[in-house]
């Protein structure tokens, strides 16, 4: 069994693969500071509840874009585990070219979601991932990783409103009956969630142009179902894209 990590700025998330089926998963936040021990009884803790037995792990892989947390679960997996994890990066041989400058910079969840889109929908392809940032991934019609584009993520961007401000307060994710609003709770609903929807659309429109094609889009990351239900310009929806990848990556490189 295979146990695969999706390490991001806010958020944690776990999964066992028993082949290329998936029987578990856990979220559990990253801005937590733990230390190793803390963290092994998580994962101990989580494949206890879902009646995993520890000695069924034959492997690790992870996709991370916190260099602590990778090195902590580098050790933690050497130390418990006695065997080291795979660390996904722009590094490996991963039979696509990746259209960077520096593949290296490239962050492993857009490389894991770039792999797992392209396996399931082949291409060319539009990514995008809704997590602290948003970000979109170009996919060719041959697989290769064209490149893309960032910006401030939906949480990001209504987090950035209450603590950049003095009296604008901190408000959940729902989309407000309207864009002229009356109150200012509604107002910051409205042009958060109606500006995310307004340069999703924008962004996807400009990216096909440069393209020339009409390319498939796949939503990904921990807002991607809110955000799908808001827009008929996303396909299909993926929450668990880049664990996908994390799998298929590992799989391809221990066959080879």
């Amino acid at each position: 069994m295979l146990l695969a990590f999706d390490i991001g700025n806010s958020t944690i998330v776990a999964a066992v693969f028993d082949g290329d089926t998936q029987t578990a998963e856990l979220t559990v936040s990253s801005t937590v500071q733990r230390t190793t021990d803390e963290t092994w009884r998580i994962i101990q803790s989580f494949l206890f509840q879902n009646d995993i037995p520890i000695e069924k792990i034959d492997g690790v892989g992870i996709s991370s874009v916190v260099p602590f947390l990778t090195s902590l679960f580098t050790t933690l997996f050497k130390e418990r585990l006695s065997f080291e994890p795979l660390i996904i990066s722009g590094a490996l041989n991963l039979g696509i070219k990746i259209h960077y400058a520096d593949p290296l910079s490239l962050g492993p969840d857009r490389i894991c979601s770039a792999v797992a889109g392209f396996n399931k929908y082949g291409g060319p392809l539009i990514i995008i991932d809704f997590g602290t940032a948003t970000t979109y991934g170009v996919i060719a019609e041959n697989g290769d990783f064209l490149g893309g584009a960032i910006s401030l993520g939906v949480n990001a961007t209504a987090e950035a409103l209450y603590r950049r401000t003095a009296q604008l307060p901190h408000i959940d994710l729902q989309l407000p009956a309207s864009a002229i609003c009356t109150d200012t709770i509604s107002a910051m609903r409205a042009g958060t969630m109606f500006g995310a929807v307004d340069a999703v659309e924008g962004m996807v429109n400009r990216i096909r142009k440069e393209l020339g094609v009409e390319a498939k889009v796949v939503a990904t990351g921990g807002l991607s179902t809110l955000m799908s239900k808001q827009t008929s310009i996303i396909d299909v929806c993926e929450p668990s894209l880049v664990l996908e990848g994390v799998r298929l990556i590992f799989e391809q490189l221990r066959t080879t």
